[in-house]
């Protein structure tokens, strides 16, 4: 499998996205961002996705799905 036997939460990469969840969250409930609710959400929402979309990748049969995968979820993503 591309990912190790430890799984995803040993790629750097989870892990970074992680911390840009928890980040969001929290800048999300200060000032004028936790007053506006579609904002808010919508930056939640997106910054929980791309640590969901790893672990989903993750879990695929082999390293072929799990390329497919991946790319499948990069090409969704706006320019």
């Amino acid at each position: 499998m591309i990912v190790s036997k430890g799984g995803f939460r040993e790629l750097q990469v989870w892990q970074k996205s992680k911390e840009l969840a928890i980040a969001v969250y929290r800048i999300a409930n200060e000032g004028e961002l936790s007053r506006d609710f579609g904002l808010r959400e919508q930056m939640r929402r997106a910054a929980v996705s791309v640590c969901s979309n790893i672990a989903e990748g993750d879990e695929r049969e082999t390293d072929k799905e799990s390329i497919r995968f991946f790319i499948s979820r990069k090409d969704r993503q706006p320019n």
